[in-house]
């Protein structure tokens, strides 16, 4: 596998917050531009053949209403399509219900953004381990599909896991929980809160 890309300044990340079913939810977004153009990227985000090259094979009827799963992971409903702009669905998981909005987003140059916000009430787990337990995963995602974008290959599941648990990988981690901290602060949290929670996340994710 190539060495991917894992410094990129084009990576944004911005916690918030709002109100879903009268109750508080977080709102944690990330994005990443790409050299690529709007219309290959939402291609890449929307294409059942595409979306396993760069992140898990997805099943199901994807339309608006339609149900969609990814296997070992989420399964959930698309709300809504407008393409090539955005699309939002539900993020069922672990027996509890986020949501996703993605867009994409034409830059100067010949290069595209996509833009993921990840909403979930706020909770226990939320409060212990804040914006990185759902950001890095995310931050995984994007750089695979960067992988895939640059290469128009697959990646290989087995050879990403191998770099993700080895030093580059682990170091990857800690560089998106340092992200999601400041972003954490950004939003409001208190810094020695923003900073625990953040490490507690990236064990998590590093097994140190």
């Amino acid at each position: 596998m190539k060495e991917p890309d894992t410094r990129s300044a084009t990576v944004r990340r911005i916690v918030g917050r709002r109100t879903v079913d009268g109750r508080v939810a977080s709102v944690v977004t990330i994005s990443r531009s790409y050299p690529t153009t709007a219309d290959d990227l939402w291609d890449a985000c929307t294409d059942p053949e595409r979306i396993p090259r760069w992140f898990l094979p997805v099943t199901g009827d994807l339309r608006v209403g339609g149900r969609y799963r990814l296997e070992g992971n989420a399964d959930g409903e698309i709300l809504t399509c407008d393409p090539p702009r955005s699309f939002t669905a539900t993020w069922e998981f672990g027996g509890a219900t986020s949501w996703i909005e993605v867009a994409v987003i034409p830059e100067p140059g010949g290069r595209a953004r996509v833009e993921l916000a990840h909403i979930a009430h706020v909770d226990d787990h939320w409060e212990q381990y804040g914006p990185g337990a759902a950001g890095i995963g995310w931050d995984q995602a994007l750089l695979g599909l960067g992988l895939h974008l640059d290469t128009g290959a697959a990646v290989d599941p087995a050879e990403f896991q191998e770099w993700a648990t080895g030093p580059s990988g682990r170091a990857f981690v800690a560089d998106a929980g340092n992200g999601w901290r400041d972003a954490d602060v950004a939003g409001g949290t208190d810094a020695a809160t923003a900073g625990a929670r953040a490490d507690r996340t990236v064990a998590f994710y590093t097994g140190v």
